[in-house]
């Protein structure tokens, strides 16, 4: 592959031992098509010993880390692809491994891009379980198979990084900092493609609680309305949350809690009923497409009690944080560009409460 382009690969990491599956796979795809440089950023907030690093096998000697100190994942990105002299970075995360074929795919992807082409996406695959239903947690990871310019596995130009100098580390969290620097690179006049290249994304163990941390990223949602307009959502084809439904419920429980109280018992018992209703519907529809067993109906019945109040409630911190973040004056591309850009994402067949 003498005539492929030349590429670096940034991973950003906070330690986790599937860091170092992701260099191996790394290591075992890209024989014929290495990378100039492989940039580990290890984003711990404190050293917690060596990382893998020696799984990293024959492109060992090609890689070399960097210190972030718990910035973000957007901050990470930044401090490695601002190393890189190679026409393309690519992004992967470290829980992610590509597949045996990746370099070649990757070098065709990279030749079919043309001048205007700022950025690559590969194709996530999420393993689910064969012999039963995929759980809340585990359809909520699925969905990034169908998510737009995720940095899982992104190529862009090193150019079109500089031209909008890359990721927003107001994004704290591995949430729309992806969005965010697709619709910058794309209002700056490049396109984006979706390549051939397939990466795997296992699900990560998590506890029974991770839908109520991942309610964080309604604060993200806020900043990216400040940034990019109301319209972001179909622009960075995200699907919508349930937020507006959360709003209704968290509602409908603030004022039962007030008139009840105050004597007025009928108003009370009427937004009881439709907090109640409005937390059943949400819980049976994340139970439904589940295993349905015992633990994950608790877990699922618990957490969308909660989630609705915890939504609305990082939904108006975000207002409050971001209240002084100013609209971006991002020039829109052309219409012929912006046709060859989209396609179609499709939504999500259940809600997960995984995702705001």
């Amino acid at each position: 592959m003498t005539d492929a382009a030349a590429y670096s690969v940034v991973i950003p990491t906070i330690g986790r031992p599937c860091l170092a599956d992701c260099l191996r796979e790394l290591a075992a795809a890209t024989r014929d098509h290495p990378p100039e440089q492989v940039v580990v950023v290890d984003d711990r907030p404190e050293p917690g010993g060596a990382l893998p690093l020696d799984a990293a096998g024959a492109l060992r000697a090609r890689l070399r880390t960097l210190r972030t100190a718990g910035r973000g994942p957007a901050a990470a990105r930044n401090a490695g692809w601002r190393t890189v002299v190679t026409p393309w970075t690519v992004f992967l995360d470290d829980d992610v491994q590509v597949l045996p074929d990746w370099s070649r795919r990757l070098a065709d992807d990279l030749g079919a891009a043309g001048p205007d082409t700022g950025g690559s996406q590969g194709r996530l695959r999420v393993p689910l379980p064969d012999d039963r239903r995929p759980t809340d947690w585990e359809r909520g990871t699925a969905g990034l198979e169908q998510a737009a310019w995720a940095t899982a596995d992104m190529a862009y130009r090193t150019a079109a990084l500089a031209a909008v100098d890359g990721f927003d580390e107001r994004f704290p969290r591995a949430f729309r900092e992806d969005a965010d620097l697709a619709l910058r690179v794309l209002g700056a006049g490049w396109t984006l493609r979706r390549g051939r290249r397939v990466t795997r994304h296992p699900v990560r163990p998590a506890d029974r609680w991770v839908s109520l941390r991942a309610q964080r990223g309604n604060a993200d949602d806020v900043l990216m309305t400040r940034l990019h307009g109301r319209d972001w959502w179909s622009r960075a084809e995200a699907p919508r949350g349930r937020l507006p439904r959360h709003a209704v419920v968290t509602a409908a429980a603030l004022a039962a809690c007030v008139c009840a109280p105050a004597g007025r018992g009928r108003t009370a018992a009427v937004a009881g009923a439709v907090w109640a209703l409005g937390t059943a519907e949400f819980a049976l529809a994340r139970i439904r497409p589940g295993p349905r067993t015992r633990d994950e109906i608790v877990t699922m019945a618990a957490t969308s009690a909660v989630i609705p109040p915890l939504a609305v409630g990082h939904w108006l911190a975000g207002l409050i944080r971001h209240r002084r973040a100013e609209p971006l004056d991002v020039p829109r591309r052309p219409t012929a560009a912006r046709a060859r850009a989209r396609r179609t994402a499709a939504p999500r067949t259940a809600p997960s409460g995984s995702a705001p």
